[in-house]
Order: structure tokens, then sequence, then C-alpha cells
């Protein structure tokens, strides 16, 4: 049958099980939105405020689900709009497809109206990229751009559509989704063997778990596997969540502001087994001084992240599921080691702590949040101090639990994650833990999670500061706060309540709870809770820039 470019392009969008769209409209994308209207039983579209809104929620949802996320933005500034939010998606590793209306195929290359080349703009923070000029190829490229973001590494895909595409005709036929391979283990049973050996004799092994553990569904595998060899377990910042945060061998982040058990670990162990990480500067700090004891052990599905950051001794690429199973068949079971006593001595000396008096600290508020959740709340986050607090002092049982921007480092990503999660996952409390100067950027996305009654919680870390800055200034730069005080008035009370949430006040550690309460309530309200914080606190520990782990500071 002949179809429009448009509705091709939703019939396609159907067969992918896509019934959620995030997005903002255009004139170059009209006719695509005209067949929305025309499916909104089928699927269900999100009018954002801003398009970086939409790349977010797009990401949010696909990290709360495991599905991809999509988002739709017009030609020109509607697509450049989206960039940041796909390059967060894209260092993260989120199964993302980004839809972009482009002028028509006569105008292309004339400086036209709202034309950008955004498959040029986006070429090196996508797995890949399509611009579409001929109706004939748009389902096939529709089709191959949903497989290219879930197969193997999963990332964000673009595709560029002309608008003249979008009202040609084609012959459509539809076709069910492409079934992913499974990822093969690309090592042989010798390696595997040599691993299994290295692990039995360590005596001093840890294991630092990545956002690939979450991403390969391998939760199980790496559980069985620490437990029955007893080997401590530290993640990464993706990674909260792939191993239970309330086991006794779990230690806590590892890198710039892991614990100082993790770190001191980490310098001691004899064989360091990092699985789906990929040994950013946030993790190993010195390179030249990390673990200098430990043989290093690396299982990614990535072949580019072997050896590409630090020298690797047992390299297993492939499969992480596979090969942990692999492994735990020739793991031997232990007992409660030398080492692990060890561990739990340090985590008794060295515990994660703030000053228990009577003002209101941000880890209290963390503990409160974890404590009135149960520990099942979808936590999302923006970037800074908060970011950290939320790590460190709440405990992630479960993958896809914890939401942040790791790899980009993005402000302003945590609302629209937050609106996306809770879309994906309506049976959860999800609350975004903000900054005031993060907050500040997207701020208008509020008006989405009110329009669409999304009963989120924004808790806003309010110190009048840029924190995370302010604290590098403080340590490392004598103190000259150079920009990063923000004594403006916002009163984000007032704001979320001009929005139409319900905006909250804390400024005593005893409102802490009712506030909470109040929030964790809401059926069909965003809630907006302002907690008003020093602007002198840190996070804590903190391993100064180009120091070995080994040499944090503590407070």
């Amino acid at each position: 049958m002949k179809l429009t470019g448009s509705k091709i392009l939703i019939e396609c969008l159907k067969e992918q099980g896509v019934d959620t769209i995030f997005g903002f409209p255009g004139g170059a994308v009209l006719n695509i939105y005209d067949e929305l209207y025309r499916s909104q039983n089928e699927i269900r579209h999100i009018l954002t405020s801003h398009e970086q809104g939409a790349a977010h929620a797009a990401d949010g949802y696909a990290r709360a689900t495991g599905k991809v996320g999509v988002c739709l933005a017009t030609s020109g500034p509607g697509a450049t709009n989206l960039v940041t939010g796909i390059a967060t998606a894209y260092m993260d590793s989120v199964p993302m497809v980004a839809i972009t209306g482009q002028v028509a195929t006569p105008l292309l290359g004339k400086d036209s109206f709202q034309e950008v080349d955004i498959t040029g703009i986006t070429m090196p923070i996508t797995k890949h990229n399509f611009i579409v000029k001929d109706v004939n190829k748009l389902a096939d490229i529709v089709r191959r751009a949903f497989y290219i973001a879930k197969e193997g590494r999963p990332g964000p895909v673009l595709i560029d559509i002309c608008k003249d595409v979008t009202a040609a005709y084609a012959e459509y036929e539809p076709k069910s989704p492409q079934e992913l391979p499974e990822v093969p283990v690309r090592v042989d049973e010798k390696c595997i063997d040599e691993a299994a050996e290295a692990i039995n004799k360590a005596e001093r092994p840890v294991i630092l778990a990545g956002g690939g553990v979450s991403i390969a569904g391998a939760n199980k595998e790496l559980f069985e596997f620490a437990t029955n060899a007893q080997i401590p377990v530290t993640t990464t910042l993706m990674g909260m969540g792939a191993f239970p945060g309330t086991h006794e061998l779990f230690m806590g982040m590892i890198g710039m502001h892991g614990t100082k058990t993790t770190n001191m670990a980490v310098s001691e162990s004899d064989l360091f087994i990092a699985i789906g990480a990929r040994f950013s500067d946030r993790v190993i700090s010195n390179v030249q001084r990390f673990a200098p004891k430990a043989s290093i052990m690396h299982i990614d599905i990535d072949p580019a992240e072997i050896g590409k950051n630090i020298n690797v001794q047992y390299a297993l690429e492939g499969n992480i599921k596979k090969i942990l199973q692999l492994l735990n068949e020739r793991v031997k079971k232990k007992e409660c080691t030398d080492w692990v006593r060890k561990i739990n001595e340090w985590k008794e000396l060295y515990p994660l702590k703030y000053p228990q008096d009577d003002k209101l600290h941000p880890q209290y508020i963390i503990e409160r949040m974890y404590e009135l959740t149960k520990g099942e709340a979808i936590i999302t986050t923006e970037v800074g101090q908060h970011q950290m607090w939320a790590a460190q002092f709440y405990k992630y049982t479960s993958p896809r639990q914890f939401l942040s921007s790791g790899g980009l480092g993005t402000m302003g990503y945590g609302l629209g994650a937050c609106i996306g999660a809770r879309i994906g996952r309506p049976d959860k409390k999800v609350i975004n833990v903000a900054g005031d100067g993060s907050f500040r950027m997207n701020c208008n996305e509020l008006a989405t999670a009110v329009e669409y009654k999304l009963p989120i919680i924004v808790a806003i870390f309010n110190n009048h500061a840029l924190g995370m800055v302010r604290q590098w200034q403080q340590l490392f730069y004598g103190g000259r706060y150079s920009s990063t005080s923000l004594d403006r008035c916002t009163d984000f009370k007032a704001l979320a309540e001009a929005y139409g949430a319900i905006g909250i006040n804390v400024t005593a550690k005893e409102e802490v709870d009712e506030a909470l309460n109040r929030a964790l309530a809401s059926e069909d309200t965003p809630v907006v809770i302002n907690f008003e914080i020093d602007k002198d606190e840190m996070v804590f520990p903190i391993v100064p820039p180009g120091a070995p782990l080994s040499e944090l500071i503590e407070e």
C-alpha cells in the first residue's frame, strides 16, 4: 500500500514498539505531527517546554525502562537544541533515536530558513546518523536506526528527514523488528581458564561494576560471582545498583568521591576486575599510580575500551553476562576471607560521615529520602555536589534506579530525565535531586510535569552557589570564588506554584520528614522542595585532581 512518508514513519515506530515520543513541533515536522494526531491513541506524544528537555526525557525513559527512548524536533534550532541531550546519551551508552525535520531537498545547502547540517553536527556524538532524501528509503532507515541504537553497546542514533519526504508517497510493507543477535564471547576457553585461575589465586581481589553490567542485564551473574568468590565490590557512578548497596561485600563508590575503604582497597588489591566500566579519569585519577599492586582484568562488550586508558593483563571481550556465567563455572567458592575481614574493618573505621548536629545537612536529607521511600524510588540527579551526595547516601539495590549524567556531566539533565522515568515507570516514585544552579537551567520543564499530572518530586539542595565549582575554588584556588556565588532572589516555592506545582520551603532539620511525606503522598501534582543548606557544605572524601586514589581528603 502507498503511504506518505510521515505515515510510514509512524507505522515504523509502531513496529518498533514505540509508545511514547517526547518532542516539540515546528514547520519542518508538521506533516509528522499531523500523523501523530491521527495516531494519538497508539503513540503518546509528550510536549516538553524545550527540545533539550525532550532529549533528556527520552534518555530518562530509556534508562528507566531499558527500551529505546524517542525524541522529535524540527529543523535548525529545534535540532541543535537536542545536541546536549544526544551527547549525554552517547557518553552513557543510552539507546535513543532522535528524529529531526530538515528543509525540503531542493533547499538543502542554500542557507535556507532554519537549515543546519544536523547530521554533520551530531556525527561525533551518535552511533550513526542518517539524512533521508528519498521516501522509498525511509522505512528501512527507521528500522535500521532502532537496530543500531540497541545493538551491542547501545547509544543514540539520529534520523534527519527532509520535509518533502514526509509528504511524498511510497510503498509500505509492514515488517517485524529485526531480532538482535546474541552478543558473542570473543575470547577463547583458554583465556577464560586463565582469568578464572587468576581469580582463584588472588588474595586481595576487587570488583568494579560499571553501567555495562546493568545494560547487559548481568546483575544476577555479578552477584553470584562476587558472593561465591567473596570478592568486595565497588561501582562507578553509572554502575549504582548493579550490585546491592546494602550487601556486606559492597564498599561504596570508587574514585574522586569514592569511599576511603574503596580507594584503599583498590590501592592494596592484587587483582582488579573491571566489568562494564571504561576507566574514566574520575575513576582512576593518576594512571601511573592506579591499583599499583594489582593485575588488571577488564570484561567489556566494546573492544575499543579495553586497554584504552589503562594497561590490561586479562582482556575478556564480549557478552558480559555470558563471560560471567563462564567464570562462575570455574571460580572456586570461598568462605569469608582475611581480605574481606580487612575490608569490613576499614568500613567500620572509615564510614561516610557528616556532622551529627541540629543543622540541616544535605547528607541527612538523602538518608531520610532513602528511609521514607524504603530504598525503592528511582533517583535522577542534576550534576554537582547534590549528585555525589545522592550517590553516596542513598542505597541502590537494583539496576535502572539511579539515573545521572556520568560521562558528560550535564547540568539541567535531571528534571527532563525525571519526567521520562516517571512516564516509563508510573509504578515508581521518582525523585530528582537538584542543585539550585542546575535546576535553573531547565526548570521550565516543570510546566511539562504539571500538564501531564506527573507526581514527581524535585528536591533542590539550595546553597545559593554553584556548589561543586565553589568547593574546588575553596580547596584548590585559594578561596577565590569567581562567579560561583548565586546571590539571586529566586523564590523556588513561588516559582513552583506559578507553574501549578506544589512548593515547599525547608530550612530546619525537623521539617524534612514532613516535607518529604507530603511530597510522596502527592498523586497527580509535581512537588518542589527547596532545602536551604549552607554554601560551605562540601562533598567528602575527595581525591585532588592528578593524585592517586590513596591520597584523598577526608574533611
